[in-house]
């Protein structure tokens, strides 16, 4: 009978050890998963940033023009 709780708590260690294990492998995935798609936005966003400024100096040179035509 001794021995089937010994391996009964060698299959236990052997369970949770695999589990943990498991746990810890999706976890670090899943955080670099996460800063990956935070690289992504961040790239984004500073792009979205450049084609507001764009549209901005693009409104003043229409701007500009339309006052150049009205000139003549």
């Amino acid at each position: 009978m001794a021995t089937e709780i010994v391996v009964a708590f060698i299959a236990l260690i052997g369970t949770l050890g695999g589990s943990l294990g498991g746990i810890l492998v999706s976890s670090k995935l899943s955080n670099y998963r996460i800063d990956q798609l935070e690289k992504k936005i961040e790239k984004l966003n500073n792009t979205l940033d450049k084609i507001a400024n764009i549209e901005m100096h693009l409104a003043v040179l229409e701007e500009r023009v339309d006052a150049l035509e009205n000139k003549k």
